[in-house]
């Protein structure tokens, strides 16, 4: 059922899409997941796979502006998918559960181990130096400014950030703290620190401060 789960997904993931939620995205999180698994035995790794897989299959349709929340109509849409593929109630269940929780911003607690994994995998894709690439092509998009040296990021009542840069201080630096499991935290933390070391290289490029050591 997987492959077949496989093909039914990247589907709904066109190549004009956001290179932010593309299908590489979704093949990283599902990377990520594999990694995160070593670390818990006995998780129902089926379960892992399907909701990574279709995790984010609302997205183009929230980016569009069909639907509000793309975790919430991906948990239904991957029910009616499972279902047609005759899967447990048990395993839509816990799947629709996993994609209704990876969200950040919709404040679904996971609830099972599986859905703590999928949530850290798709956190973990979002730090690091990819997270830094999503985070600028995801805005470049959108048409939001990459810097306002008049908005430093502690003066920017927006809870995403305005710019691109005040959103890698309000969301990305803080995705270690939304980490579930111990591997997750771990990984989570050295990916931060290369944010973290980017953007105060950022502060002192923006302000003419940074040069070379022949300089």
């Amino acid at each position: 059922m997987i492959e077949n789960i496989r093909s039914i997904a990247r589907s709904y993931f066109q190549p004009e899409m956001n290179p932010a939620h593309d299908w590489f995205h979704v093949q990283r999180v599902e990377a990520n997941a594999d990694r995160l698994v070593g670390d818990h035995p006995h998780v129902d790794t089926t379960c892992i796979r399907l909701s990574v897989l279709l995790h984010d299959i609302g997205r183009a349709k929230e980016d569009r502006g069909d639907i509000e929340d793309h975790a919430e109509w991906g948990a239904t849409e991957s029910a009616r998918i499972l279902d047609e593929h005759d899967a447990t109630e048990e395993t839509i269940d816990a799947v629709s559960h996993c994609i209704r929780a990876h969200r950040y911003s919709n404040h679904v607690t996971p609830e099972t181990t599986e859905a703590k994994i999928v949530s850290d995998a798709d956190n973990l894709d979002a730090l690091g130096a990819v997270g830094i690439a999503r985070c600028f092509t995801y805005g470049g998009e959108r048409g939001l400014s990459i810097h306002d040296p008049a908005l430093p990021p502690q003066e920017d009542g927006s809870p995403a950030g305005t710019t691109q840069f005040n959103h890698l201080h309000k969301k990305i630096l803080d995705l270690p703290n939304r980490m579930y499991t111990d591997a997750g935290r771990e990984l989570a933390k050295a990916r931060r620190e290369f944010v973290e070391e980017f953007t105060q290289r950022f502060e002192k490029e923006t302000a003419g401060r940074y040069w070379t050591e022949s300089h």
